[in-house]
Formats: structure tokens, sequence, C-alpha cells
């Protein structure tokens, strides 16, 4: 009971992105700007979704969902690093660092498959047209958003009791920027091979099952695409797609780096540099690559900012 009682005691020391003090200003400059960026894209992407009754259709209600889950999924790693870099203070208390990694998975979770529920909505939209209203009923749409936030809930909560059966009687300084289960397991003095299988068996269902329903849905997208007569329409098309596919290329290229691949081919460095991608990066980007190529989305935000303007002056 010892080591348990220590483990609970002892704060877990988050040794951010770099070590070299004199790269903590740029850091967190560059951090700023991107959590800046983040929180106000994404929630004037919610706030033009909810004031705007065109935008309430099953795109745009995925797309709400999606950048929900990015500024908390953003919120719950970046505030913190921030805080570290300007204070100097890297200790993270036992129960606050099982706080910060129930809320990184479980947002993580359905960001994933939030992703990949709205590649089969654009699915059912290109190559199934005018079954679109029939088969995207609100009842399966509520359902694809739904079952993702149970799922990841529960899901997120069995890592949390997992690692909390474990023992750290050693070294508590973790290589990261926040508490992720690789790095925190490998400070682990006892057996952490059934948190491994679980986190593989997790890793397949939602990061490598929905990767390949992505790949799935646009190899059949791009074969409608292919099947327009119009050049210019085809051109459009070929556009969208490829912005949404190298986000996704992004995001679950780094968590498959981190999740999936063997542990002789990671590194500290190379696990912190995913995390920036998918947590900082990704949700960063969401909003432009999203919304930029998309006019009635444009066109609400256009007239927020107006009337905002309007009623300041």
């Amino acid at each position: 009971m010892e080591p348990r009682n220590q483990t609970s005691a002892s704060p877990f020391i988050l040794l951010g992105l770099s070590e070299k003090p004199e790269q903590e200003t740029l850091l967190f400059s560059l951090f700023l700007c991107m959590y800046l960026a983040t929180v106000v894209g994404n929630l004037l992407i919610i706030l033009a979704i909810s004031v705007d009754s065109h935008l309430h259709t099953p795109m745009y209600f995925f797309l709400a969902n999606l950048s929900l889950v990015d500024f908390c999924l953003a919120t719950n790693t970046i505030p913190k690093m921030l805080v570290s870099l300007q204070t100097g203070s890297k200790a993270i208390s036992y129960p606050c660092c099982l706080t910060q990694m129930y809320f990184f998975h479980f947002f993580g979770i359905v960001d994933s498959v939030i992703i990949a529920v709205m590649a089969y909505d654009r699915f059912v939209a290109i190559c199934h047209p005018l079954h679109y209203a029939t088969i995207m009923s609100p009842r399966l749409c509520g359902l694809l958003v739904g079952a993702p936030w149970a799922f990841s809930c529960f899901i997120s909560l069995t890592h949390i009791l997992l690692m909390a059966h474990l023992v750290f009687c050693g070294s508590h300084e973790v290589p990261h920027y926040f508490c992720d289960l690789t790095p925190i397991l490998r400070l682990s003095c006892t057996d952490t091979s059934v948190n491994r299988i679980f986190i593989l068996i997790v890793a397949v269902m939602v990061i490598a099952t929905p990767f390949i329903c992505i790949l799935a849905s646009y190899a059949r997208i791009l074969v409608a695409i292919m099947k327009v007569p119009s050049a210019g329409g085809r051109k459009k098309a070929f556009s969208t797609c490829s912005s949404h596919l190298s986000v996704v290329a992004l995001f679950y290229g780094t968590s498959i780096g981190v999740y999936l691949c063997p542990s002789s081919v990671r590194t500290a460095v190379k696990e912190k540099a995913s995390a920036v991608m998918y947590t900082g990066v990704t949700p960063m980007l969401n909003p432009f690559i999203y919304s930029l190529r998309n006019r009635d989305l444009k066109g609400t935000l256009r007239k927020l900012v107006n009337r905002k303007i309007t009623s300041s002056s």
C-alpha cells in the first residue's frame, strides 16, 4: 500500500515540449496564437450554425459538434501548457493528471468518430442525393452523434480505472506537455500489459476503423465526381475533397503513429510532435478547412460580423 499512497501524494512533472528555457517565450507565443485561433474559429462556427435556421441540416449539425469537440480537446491540453511556460511550474497532481487524461481521450475519440461520420454524410449526399433526406433522418443524425459521446465516455473511464490500479514508485518526470497514456505507462513499476492491450484494441476501434471508413467513403465520392460532366464542377469537388483529406491524413496519420506503431519506432520527441498535430494544429485548421470553401457558412459569418460592427458603432 505504501507505493500506492506515494503515487497519490507525488505529483507528476510535465517536462513540456522543450527543456531549453530560451525557447519557452517562443513556444508560449506560438501556442497562445494557435489556441486563440482555435477558440475563435470553432466558437464562431458553432454560433453561426446556431443562429441561422438555413444551416440546421445534418452536415452543419455534424460540423457544429466537431467544432465543439475541437474546442474542448484543445482547451484540455494547451492552457495548462501555457500556464506552465509562463510560471515555470511543471507539476500536476495525480488526480488532475488522471482527469486531464480522461478528457483528452474522451474528446479525442469523439473527434475521430465524428470526422468519419462527416465523411459518411458527404458520401450519402454525393452518391445518393435523391435519398439523402430519407437516409440522414433526424433520428439517425442524433444516433450518429450521441453514440460516439456515450461510447467515448465508457472507453475513457475504463482507461482511467485501469490506470488507477498502477503504482508509480520511481521517477515522476513525464517527457510530454500533458498527461497521455503511453508516457505515463512507461513510469509505472508494475505490469502494464493489460493497459497496453486495451490501448491497442481501442486504437483499432476508434482510429484505424474510422480511418478506413473515411478512405472508403472518399473513394466512392471520387468515383462519383469523375462522372460529373462539368470540368469546373469536378475541379471544385476535387479541391474540397483534397482539403478535407489533408486534415484527415494529419489527424489520423499522427494518431496512428502514436497508438498503433510499435514502441521501438516511437520516441518522446515523435510522440510530442504528433500530439501537437492532433491537439493543436488540427483543431485550429478544421474551422478554416470546413468553412472557407462553404458559401453558406461564410455568408452567415459575414452577417454576424457586420451585425456586431453595426451594433458597436
